[in-house]
């Protein structure tokens, strides 16, 4: 079955994470196939506005902890940084400028990696039953790779949902002005093909503009800077859990997994 599902109809290409029955959690493949397809829409020039969304019950429970790693003692700090600068940061760095404007659509569970899919978007519409974490604090990493928590909730609200690892609730998140509307899980792909098609009507090279403008501002801003810094922040954590205990993070989020299968 494909991880990617890829459909273009009236201007609107809709990009959808189709591995339900692991709760849509990333695994390198996904990401190069999800990276494909993101490629794919920006190419085609009948593509005005770009939808990613999710099968099944959770948007992503992030990585997956379960994909290849190096095997024991072969695992480097050099490999790990590597790895995640391609598909982690350079991956939603570019998705992020992909100069048309794109629509996130969440549902239930949308957990630390997965705010790596839905924050490079330039809207998000969420279900009612959408819950955002990032609970990797407990795994003795600082957040995950692309640090969007600042600038997506401010500073005392990112500080809140890493230091607890608790859930930012769809309403919360609409409150602070990360998610753009709250819709009824059964209403969220109407809603967000519905906007796609209203901003789709407008000028292409209006729109990217206007997006342009927008993330050129943040950029001066600081936000591409402090990514970049935040990154090699994020490294440290992986070097310290490989000193204590010779593996990239301290623990496995069981509890976490077992939230899911209930939720």
């Amino acid at each position: 079955m494909d991880q990617i599902l890829y459909d273009a109809e009236d201007g609107v290409a809709t990009i959808t994470l189709n591995r339900p029955e692991a709760a849509n959690a990333q695994t390198m493949a996904l990401l190069d196939d999800l990276d494909a397809a993101w490629s794919r829409a920006a190419r085609d020039e009948d593509v005005r506005v770009i939808v990613l969304k999710a099968n099944g019950r959770h948007f992503s429970a992030g990585h997956d902890l379960n994909d290849r790693w190096p095997g024991p003692g072969e695992i480097t700090l050099e490999w790990i940084y590597d790895a995640e600068t391609r598909r982690y940061l350079e991956y939603s760095l570019k998705w992020r400028n992909i100069p048309k404007p794109t629509i996130a659509a969440v549902q239930g569970k949308c957990i630390a990696a997965g705010l790596m899919l839905c924050w490079p978007c330039d809207l998000i519409v969420a279900a009612e039953n959408a819950e955002f974490s990032d609970p990797v604090v407990h795994m003795g990493i600082g957040g995950v790779e692309y640090h969007g928590h600042t600038w997506e909730l401010g500073p005392r609200k990112a500080k809140e949902i890493l230091f607890t690892g608790r859930p930012l609730t769809a309403r919360e998140a609409e409150q602070v002005g990360m998610v753009n509307k709250v819709v009824p899980l059964e209403a969220l792909d109407k809603a967000a093909l519905e906007l796609a098609a209203r901003i789709a009507k407008m000028p292409p090279f209006g729109l990217r503009q206007a997006k342009r403008a927008v993330n050129q501002t943040l950029d001066v801003q600081g936000f591409y800077a402090a990514l970049q810094a935040v990154f090699d922040v994020h490294q440290t954590g992986h070097g310290n859990a490989l000193s204590v205990d010779g593996f990239p993070i301290l623990t496995r989020l069981d509890e976490m997994k077992q939230r899911l299968k209930q939720g």
